[in-house]
C-alpha cells in the first residue's frame, strides 16, 4: 500500500512554480495537505497489512523431531520473527524469536500424528512466511500401539506395547526415553519379548528422569518402513503407590483409632498429595489431610475385625494394592448390657447374704458366752462399809429356768469385851 501510494504521487502532474514566492508557498501548502492523510493512513495500517511474500521466496525451513527445533535461513534487516506449531490435540503453539536468532525450540509433544510448522519474518516492512508439514514416515498401521508405563515400588518401571496391526513379521521395536531438558537419552536396558519381538521394557534405575519424560518407540523391518510412536508422560501420574506402612489400631470404650505411615514414593510428596481407602466391612475414602489416621465409634466393633488400606494420588484415583489385614477387637462375642446387669444383681445378693450370715453368727456367739460378773468396788463409790462384800445381782433372763433367790451376806466383826 505504501509503495503504491508513493508511486501514484510521483506520476501526478503538478503545476510548475512560476517563480513567484506566493505561488511557491501556495504549492507547498497544497502538497502538504494532500500528503499528510496518506502518510498517516499508511503508518496506521503498516503492521496489519504487510504484504506476504510468495512461497518461492523460501526461508529453507527445517525441523528436527529429535530436538523439536525449527531453523531457517537468517535474513538481513529482519525486525520480527515468530514460530507457530499446530498440533492436532494441543492446538496452536506460538513462540517469539529473540533478535538476530533464526531458530526456535518447542517443548516435547507427541509428533506421531504429524504437525504443521510456520515461520513468519518481517523484513523491510514486508512479511515473509513459510509453512512446513511434518508427517510420520513409514507404512500406515505399522507403529506400536497400546503403549503404557507403570512405576511401582518407587524404584522400578515397566512399559508395554503391542505390535501394529499392519506390522510385518520381521518387525522389531526399540524404546528410547529422554528427560524434559533433552540432556539425557537412554535406550531400554531390558526388553520383554513375545516370539522374539520386543513388546515391553523393564527399568530398575529411574535416576535422571524428570517429572515429564519423552518416550519414543520406533521400529525396523526389511519389508517396509515403520512408523514411530511417541508420548510425553508425567511420571507422577503413572506411579502406583505401595500400601501404607505400620498400620496400628487402638480402641477405647467409645472409639477405635487407626494410624498408619505414608508409603515411600519415587519423589518426596506432602501428605496433601495422598488419599487412602480403608476396608472395614465397607470401603471408606480418607484424605491425606487427616494426618494418616481415622477414628470411628466402637459400638459394633468389639468383636474381632480386620482393616485393609491402599493408597492413591489425591488428584487421580489410581489405587495401589491392598495392605495386609490388620486385626483388632476380641475373638470373644460381645457381652450385652443385660448380662452386665445380671452380674451386678448377683454380686449384690451374694454380698448381702454374706453380711447377714456374719451378723447372725456374731449374735449366737454372744449368747453362748455371756459376760462374767465382777465384784463391785464400793470404796470407790464413797461408801464407808467395813469388810462388806456386795455381789452384783444377776439379771434374770426371760425364758431361763425358775427364779433364784440371791442373798446378801455380810461379815460382822464383834468388838472385844471390856475388861
Amino acid at each position: 500500500m505504501w509503495e503504491r501510494q508513493e508511486a501514484a504521487w510521483r506520476n501526478t502532474a503538478l503545476p510548475r512554480p512560476s517563480g513567484s514566492p506566493v505561488c511557491a508557498l501556495a504549492m507547498a501548502v497544497l502538497l502538504s495537505m494532500l500528503l499528510a492523510p496518506s502518510l498517516l493512513l499508511a503508518q496506521e495500517h503498516l503492521d496489519k497489512h504487510l504484504p506476504t511474500v510468495e512461497q518461492n521466496s523460501s526461508l529453507k525451513v527445517k525441523f528436527d523431531p529429535k530436538t523439536t527445533k525449527l531453523t531457517w535461513d537468517c535474513q538481513e534487516n529482519a525486525t520480527y520473527a515468530e514460530c507457530v506449531l499446530i498440533h492436532k490435540e494441543k492446538g496452536q503453539i506460538k513462540k517469539k524469536v529473540k533478535d538476530k536468532e533464526c531458530q526456535c525450540t518447542f517443548q516435547d509433544c507427541p509428533l506421531h500424528g504429524g504437525v504443521t510448522l510456520t515461520v513468519e519474518v518481517h523484513i523491510n516492512q514486508r512479511r515473509i512466511s513459510e509453512t512446513l508439514v511434518y508427517l510420520n514416515p513409514g507404512g500406515e498401521g505399522t507403529a506400536a500401539q497400546n503403549f503404557s508405563c507403570l512405576i511401582y515400588n518407587a524404584d522400578f518401571m515397566n512399559c508395554t506395547w503391542a505390535k501394529g496391526q499392519a506390522a510385518p513379521d520381521d518387525i522389531q521395536y526399540f524404546l528410547y526415553i529422554r528427560d524434559s531438558k533433552k540432556k539425557i537419552e537412554r535406550e531400554c536396558p531390558c526388553y520383554l519379548k513375545d516370539s522374539g519381538t520386543h513388546v515391553g521394557c523393564h527399568l530398575q534405575d529411574l535416576s535422571g528422569l524428570t517429572s515429564y519424560s519423552y518416550f519414543l518407540v520406533n521400529g525396523t523391518s526389511q519389508e517396509t518402513g515403520i512408523q514411530f510412536f511417541d508420548s510425553v508422560l508425567l511420571l507422577k501420574e503413572i506411579e502406583q503407590y505401595n500400601p501404607p506402612n505400620n498400620i496400628t489400631v487402638h480402641c477405647n470404650e467409645s472409639h477405635c483409632f487407626i494410624r498408619w505411615e505414608k508409603p515411600r514414593t519415587r519423589k518426596t510428596l506432602s501428605i496433601r498429595e495422598f488419599q487412602y481407602q480403608l476396608d472395614i466391612q465397607r470401603q471408606i475414602v480418607v484424605s491425606g489431610d487427616s494426618g494418616n489416621k481415622y477414628s470411628f465409634p466402637r459400638q459394633g466393633f468389639r468383636a474381632k475385625h480386620t482393616v485393609k488400606i491402599r493408597t492413591a494420588d489425591a488428584r487421580k484415583a489410581h489405587w495401589g494394592a491392598w495392605s495386609q489385614p490388620a486385626e483388632f477387637g476380641s475373638a470373644e462375642p460381645e457381652s450385652s448390657l443385660v448380662h452386665v446387669y445380671l452380674l451386678v444383681v448377683l454380686g449384690t445378693l451374694v454380698c448381702g447374704l454374706t453380711i447377714s450370715c456374719l451378723f447372725k453368727r456374731f449374735l449366737g456367739t454372744h449368747r453362748l458366752f455371756p459376760p462374767i460378773p465382777r465384784i463391785k468396788d464400793k470404796l470407790n463409790d464413797n461408801h464407808q462399809i467395813d469388810h462388806q462384800i456386795l455381789w452384783e445381782k444377776f439379771t434374770h433372763e426371760v425364758g431361763k429356768g425358775e427364779k433364784e433367790e440371791v442373798l446378801d451376806v455380810e461379815e460382822v466383826t464383834e468388838a472385844p469385851a471390856n475388861e
